[in-house]
């Protein structure tokens, strides 16, 4: 004998297939906010904020934090190493939902990060992605010290070993040397990642890299 279909439980999946879908569109199609010159711009007068001492806070009150509760819309992507001197929304002078933030050891862009970034690229608009490394890097530092050691030397170092490779020789300090070419090759390798290459060469997105100074606090836009 054939039951009969539970209408109350087709017409909840109808409604949760509707809502989701529509959420889904809407942030598919949700268009960019910030041009990617503005965004750099934006960026780079915040870091001299936090270089002179003279932050402004934006962005973290308590009517921005209830503001986000209907969703985000962040201006720039960045990259940054897990270091905890380097926190992105400091040393630009951000708040709450200004910018989308990935960090792990060494800013390397292993298949998860490049796909939280693609996220924030095709559903929240961002328009500019920067690589942010940093000098006397420790994740970098070991890999240039521990390259030449046999046996597994796990995914992190793994990833850096390209930069250790490809600046190995160069003049000056062999860590600072690799700090800068990793920083280039997670640029190239996240333009010509099959996720975000297409916007890249229709200029729709720009992928910058940069460098901060823990001294100075400054951050040195790499060509």
């Amino acid at each position: 004998m054939r039951r009969k279909p539970d209408l109350k439980l087709l017409l909840l999946t109808a409604i949760a297939f509707a809502i989701i879908s529509g959420t889904a569109l809407r942030a598919d199609e949700h268009p960019p906010g910030v041009s990617a010159s503005e965004s750099l711009r934006m960026l780079l007068e915040g870091n001299q904020r936090f270089i002179s001492g003279k932050m402004t806070h934006p962005d973290q009150t308590t009517a921005r934090r209830v503001e986000l509760v209907r969703g985000q819309h962040p201006f720039a992507a960045i990259l940054a190493c897990s270091d905890s001197r380097t926190a992105p929304e400091i040393l630009f002078d951000r708040g709450l939902g200004d910018i989308f933030v990935a960090r792990v050891a060494g800013n390397v862009a292993d298949q998860v990060v490049i796909e939280s970034l693609d996220y924030a690229v095709k559903h929240l608009g961002v328009r500019l992605m920067m690589i942010l490394g940093h000098r006397r890097c420790g994740a970098v530092t070991a890999a240039v010290i521990g390259h030449d050691e046999p046996g597994d030397v796990g995914p992190m170092l793994s990833e850096l070993r390209p930069a250790v490779e490809a600046s190995k020789g160069e003049p000056g300090d062999p860590v600072e040397n690799a700090i800068r070419e990793n920083v280039k090759l997670v640029v190239t390798k996240l333009a010509d990642s099959p996720e975000l290459s297409a916007m890249v060469k229709s200029r729709e997105l720009k992928v910058v890299g940069g460098i901060y100074d823990l001294d100075s606090g400054k951050i040195e836009m790499l060509p």
